[in-house]
């Protein structure tokens, strides 16, 4: 997004190239999104025989001043721009318009042609600005409710340290505030709180002397340092974040540290944990965030275990359920006595369950069994009279309550 730096070489470019000419035709595009509450025609009318007289800056907003009111006044969005044919006026990478490209563009929104051949025009290929006509733009808002300019109007350090004090929301999120100091977008705020060693989340209230007048500087140098180049990011000094900013997670560094991403008033916002540290309490809500995260994982991680157990119960109920139900009526267990092969083993298991049995109870009792049938198919046991007394008594030592012996 075009901040400071960028409106302010637009401005500069517009006084060296286009002040004192007179505008021999005007084309405004017919796009409501964009120009603000005027149609084309009425807008091109009142440009058409104007002097240009200077161009006016105040954060990111730039207006014209013309020989007689109304003005025409631009605040750029996302992707607003001015181009003057044959003059570099700035470049970023959201709102190039190429040399080869059709002119006027097709991003066009507002296009004068001047005398002696020179041509001025404002783009914007995402559509977020905003082209008026103002009697006196300074005077209404949003200019009017703008705070001071950060270049032209910077806070004495004394007052910009009281004025911190009293801020208790993240200095980033009071950086971009435009009502505070006017023109600092989201990449000069990244910078000024790198080269001023600030992590973006802490508290403007709680900062040190050292740490404003560090940051009051900052800001002061990187919108210096960026219009000496003519805010042409490919010469920005190779030691700021701004050149890494728009890199993935991971894959971004600056003199060999990482840079990390957060969010941040909700703007990203890209720092150096390394260098950049809250302190006080920022730091302690900080690491409380962090453990209640972790807790948070841990039960996410239970409860998603409980309902995966909860799952397979449900789908093996849902499979017993589906079981298809034999046809026709049961067949009765044959009443032929078993021979003496088939009782043993038939037997191995049921001793084996026993002496399992036997074995939890701390008991172990022998016993010798006789199949035999009844007539409802059930086998019985079948045992001798002394065999027979002798697992009564044991039955009834084991529960503790006497019982009388079989007669």
């Amino acid at each position: 997004m075009p901040e400071l730096p960028e409106v302010e070489a637009a401005r500069r470019a517009i006084e060296e190239h286009c002040v004192g000419k007179v505008i021999k035709k005007a084309v405004i595009a017919d796009d409501t999104k964009v120009i603000d509450g005027v149609s084309p025609a009425d807008f091109e009318a009142s440009l058409l025989g104007k002097t240009i007289l200077s161009a006016h800056r105040k954060g990111k907003h730039l207006w014209l001043r013309l020989d007689s009111p109304p003005f025409p006044a631009f605040h750029f969005g996302m992707a607003g721009a001015i181009y003057i044919k044959g003059v570099a006026v700035t470049n970023y990478k959201r709102s190039m318009v190429n040399d080869d490209d059709e002119w006027p563009s097709k991003y066009s929104k507002f296009f004068v042609e001047l005398e002696d051949g020179v041509d001025l025009s404002f783009t914007d290929k995402r559509r977020f600005a905003k082209v008026s006509l103002l009697k006196d733009p300074a005077s209404v808002p949003p200019i009017s409710k703008l705070g001071p300019d950060a270049l032209l109007e910077p806070m004495a350090l004394d007052d910009f340290i009281e004025s911190m004090g009293k801020k208790k929301l993240a200095i980033k999120t009071l950086l971009l505030d435009q009502s505070y100091i006017s023109g600092i977008g989201n990449w000069v705020a990244d910078e000024v709180l790198y080269q001023a060693r600030i992590h973006p989340n802490q508290s403007a209230a709680t900062l040190s002397k050292e740490s404003c007048a560090a940051l009051h500087k900052s800001i002061q140098e990187v919108i210096e340092k960026a219009l000496e180049v003519g805010a042409d990011s490919s010469r920005f000094p190779n030691n700021w974040i701004f050149h890494s900013r728009e890199k993935k997670p991971g894959k971004a560094f600056v003199d060999g540290k990482e840079i990390h991403f957060i969010t941040t008033g909700g703007r990203t916002s890209a720092f150096v944990p390394e260098l950049q540290k809250l302190t006080g309490a920022e730091l302690k809500n900080q690491n409380s965030k962090r453990k209640g995260n972790n807790s948070k994982e841990m039960n996410d991680e239970g409860a998603s275990e409980l309902v995966s157990k909860t799952e397979k119960t449900a789908d093996t109920a849902d499979t017993k359920k589906k079981q298809p139900k034999p046809k026709g009526r049961p067949k009765k267990p044959s009443t032929k006595r078993k021979s003496k092969s088939d009782d043993v083993d038939g037997s191995e298991e049921e001793a084996e369950n026993d002496d399992a049995s036997d074995d939890d109870d701390g008991h172990c009792v022998g016993k010798k069994k006789v199949g035999k049938t009844t007539n409802n198919g059930r086998m019985l046991e079948a045992a001798s009279e002394p065999e027979k007394s002798l697992k009564q008594t044991v039955l009834s030592s084991q529960s503790g309550r006497p019982r009388k012996k079989a007669k």
